[in-house]
């Protein structure tokens, strides 16, 4: 028997259970209900009870600096104040190498600026600092004795309070080259324990090419797991961005057929601000604007504005695989995809702040715009430019979708519907902030479709007379947050619900190194456009887009330095004819070169059909056609391409759609962007029967055998060659007799590097050719290209030597990278 008290109307009420029959129940019904009602609340209080008991402790590393100090303090105070009234309590460790003391000082000093809401009455937005004033605490994290102490320290506070660990935050304020240690400390000492979550947080830099980026993804891996980091990229916290994925999915219908090459002209992405590097010249040396800015902020809003819509948007991990989807479609970028600036001071502030000498000229870009090409169904063809830069006109950052005008109105300006006349610009942006508006925003104009928000946003009146991208304001309908948040708040808070669609994860930081690191290396020692700065800049730094490549509108003489005379014109830098191996050579540098040759190869094309009827194209694979085939694909709308008839020179042995296949290269960077009738595309047949280059299935035979069937005495009227490192050509390699001579059209080889198997051309089939062109590129190239202008008629070592047609041209085209040597 047990007593069994009831609360009713402030008394108790005790009596006699008997648990272990059906004694215990009450006799009266009323009785029967209250005990049910006093069960409920007392389950739920010990539920409410547990959840109160969940404590995360967060502790910030470098809570001294002046990221710290500008945002991410207010940011856990906002977390705090969100948070703490709904069941969880919190400890903040603001933790540096300075001393306890002086670091107590300097953390105090931090957080005497921190503010509350505008609609928190005074009274309760100063007893809410105190308390988090109490729950923050100074230490110094230092060696590995200090984050011993700080977990113990963590523990015995969970056990003096009786409090359950939820998680802890380990927020990364700190430089990237003191990541190692830290994440070694932390993952040694500083773990929670059973059922408790960690949340590393790092903010960018995240590496300075893809493989500094590779190297320190594979660092932090081998002490954390991939759930339990977050990459900070501030712009997702930005609302006008974070709104960018909710709003297509909320608009869904009227975008469905509008977000498409059909319908939409370009894509601007920017971000311009008004200040300066200055004191700041260290960073922005070793990282300039495209690695600050447009490697990360804009290619993350590109991938919002251009990815698949999933079906559920707050999947992070949807939305992640359509982001991938965005950057394995991205046409490589070139020299000539972009165009860049520096302001005229920048030299002079890096010679005082990094104490240079007077000699000293920077060549780091403080401004670039870049034009970027997504190869899909959807974008094809559709210009996305991304732009940023310091010391200019105004600070603002938006992403302009600027949709086609195919109305033609028949009355004049005057009579047309007012916002409403489908002859006035159409376009949908999303404004970051700052710039005319001021704040977050949203933009749609009234001849699009009227959008629809969530009601976390509101219509906005601007100011009268404004005007935004050509038209005034009342001509959108405009909508802006109820109340703005810091993107760090929003992102401190997404953190600890654990929402990782706002983040980074190691395969999208890697996907996008992938994409500008051969920009930034091509960029590397060219010599920015120089710029006054703020409104003298004029139209400086206007530019254009023409045949996939970015120019500035004026041309102007460009100077690798300052100095005295005029600097040369690009037209004093003339393309070089000379001979190689007592065959024509043409040099030049690599853009220039690949449009020399895309040119000459147009002009053997349309000879040949004018003469023929058809061309037939023998193509190598490999990394140096690459730029070609974007060329041709993109800038020679006169080429022949209906009586053009197009050969592999030689197949790695794996599937057509293997990315190691030459023809899937040549597929992704020229097919599918031409109009080649498919029956005169002729790939070489490495897979039958379910195998890869078997002797048995005379794969090689049957190719030479259609060869022979199409083109007229088995010579193609131009077969494009490369040169390897090693001295081979096609597939034939040193050291292997096989296809070098004898009768055989086409043979099978074997490479010294992997995939070994491969078909290829035979040389006595290369040498029937009416031209043969050998593509040369690169600094890798210098010492081949030495020693093969030195070497004699020698196929066995040198394959290339034994390229000589009979009756036809051979042409070399090098690059001055390859040829300097």
């Amino acid at each position: 028997m047990h007593d069994v008290f009831l609360m009713s109307e402030g008394r108790t009420v005790k009596g006699k259970a008997n648990l272990g029959g059906r004694g215990w129940l009450p006799r009266h019904p009323g009785m029967w209900k209250m005990l049910i009602v006093v069960m409920c609340v007392a389950l739920l209080g010990c539920l409410q009870a547990q959840e109160l008991q969940e404590h995360v402790s967060i502790i910030l590393l470098g809570a001294t600096g002046d990221l710290a100090k500008k945002y991410l303090w207010q940011g856990l105070f906002q977390l705090y104040l969100d948070e703490v009234g709904r069941g969880h309590s919190f400890s903040f460790h603001g933790a540096a190498l300075t001393a306890p003391k002086q670091g107590q000082e300097l953390m105090a000093k931090a957080l005497e600026s921190l503010s509350c809401p505008k609609d928190m009455a005074p009274s309760h937005c100063a007893e809410e600092k105190d308390q988090f004033l109490q729950l923050s605490r100074y230490r110094q994290l230092k060696t590995a004795e200090d984050y011993q102490a700080l977990n113990k320290d963590i523990e015995a506070q969970l056990q003096h309070a009786g409090l359950r660990e939820a998680g802890r935050i380990f927020y990364f304020s700190v430089p990237p080259f003191a990541y190692a240690d830290i994440a070694r400390n932390i993952n040694s000492s500083c773990r929670p324990g059973p059922g408790a979550w960690l949340r590393v947080v790092l903010e960018k830099p995240f590496g300075h090419d893809h493989f500094s980026a590779q190297q320190l993804a594979t660092e932090l891996g081998s002490f954390f797991q991939e759930e339990e980091m977050y990459r900070v990229d501030h712009y997702l916290g930005k609302q006008a961005v974070a709104q960018i994925l909710p709003f297509r999915d909320q608009n869904r219908k009227a975008l469905d057929s509008l977000w498409n090459r059909h319908h939409v002209e370009r894509v601007e992405i920017i971000m311009k601000e008004t200040v300066d590097a200055e004191g700041r010249t260290s960073f922005y040396e070793e990282y300039g604007v495209i690695r600050d800015v447009l490697q990360n902020h804009l290619t993350e809003v590109l991938t919002l504005v251009a990815m698949e819509l999933p079906l559920n948007v707050s999947s992070a991990e949807a939305v992640l695989r359509h982001k991938l989807q965005v950057f394995q479609a991205l046409r490589g970028l070139q020299r000539g995809s972009a165009v860049v600036g520096q302001y005229q001071s920048y030299s002079e502030q890096v010679r005082r702040e990094l104490q240079k000498p007077d000699s000293f000229h920077s060549l780091t870009p403080t401004f670039a715009a870049v034009l970027v090409h997504i190869d899909n169904l959807r974008w094809e063809g559709v210009p996305f430019i991304l732009m940023s830069g310091k010391a200019l006109d105004e600070r603002v950052g938006y992403a302009r979708i600027l949709f086609k005008n195919q109305a033609c109105c028949v009355q004049s300006e005057k009579h047309w519907a007012a916002a409403q006349s489908q002859c006035l610009p159409r376009q949908l942006i999303f404004h970051i902030g700052h710039g005319d508006l001021g704040s977050p925003a949203v933009l749609v104009s009234r001849n699009l479709f009227r959008p629809s928000l969530p009601s976390s946003w509101k219509e906005m009146e601007g100011p009268p007379g404004l005007r935004l991208f050509g038209s005034p304001l009342s001509d959108y309908y405009a909508y802006s947050p109820v109340q703005e948040r810091d993107a760090h708040s929003v992102l401190l808070s997404h953190i600890f619900h654990g929402r990782k669609d706002s983040f980074i994860t190691t395969e999208n930081l890697l996907a996008s190194w992938g994409f500008w690191t051969p920009l930034l290396e091509s960029l590397a020692h060219k010599a920015p456009r120089l710029y006054p700065g703020g409104a003298e800049n004029g139209r400086l730094l206007d530019f254009e887009f023409s045949s996939g490549r970015l120019f500035f509108s004026q041309q102007q003489p460009e100077q690798l330095v300052p100095g005295p005379g005029p600097a040369p014109m690009p037209s004093d830098f003339q393309v070089l004819r000379a001979k190689y191996r007592e065959s024509p050579l043409v040099s030049a540098w690599s853009e220039e070169l690949i449009s020399k040759l895309a040119n000459d190869i147009e002009a053997t094309a349309v000879r040949a059909v004018r003469r023929f009827g058809q061309f037939h194209l023998a193509l190598s694979g490999g990394s140096s056609p690459v730029a070609l085939f974007q060329q041709l694909a993109t800038a020679h709308y006169g080429f022949p391409w209906a009586h053009t008839h197009l050969w592999l020179v030689d197949e790695r042995c794996v599937p057509l759609s293997d990315p190691e296949s030459n023809f899937q290269g040549l597929q992704a960077h020229l097919l599918q962007h031409v109009r080649v009738p498919y029956y005169n595309i002729h790939p070489m047949p490495v897979h039958l029967q379910q195998r890869l280059c078997a002797e048995e299935d005379q794969g090689a035979q049957i190719y030479a055998r259609e060869i022979s069937a199409l083109v007229a005495n088995s010579s193609f009227d131009l077969v494009l060659l490369g040169m390897g490192a090693d001295g081979h050509t096609a597939s034939l390699f040193p050291q292997s007799p096989t296809g070098l001579d004898g009768e055989q059209l086409v043979v099978l080889t074997t490479s010294p590097s992997q995939p070994h198997r491969r078909m290829s051309l035979s040389l006595p089939l290369i040498n029937r050719a009416k031209k043969v062109a050998v593509l040369v590129m690169g600094r890798m190239k210098r010492e081949i290209t030495a020693l093969v202008s030195r070497v004699g008629y020698e196929p066995k070592k040198w394959p290339i030597s034994g390229v000589l047609p009979h009756s036809g041209q051979l042409v070399w085209y090098m690059d001055y990278d390859a040829f300097l040597a």
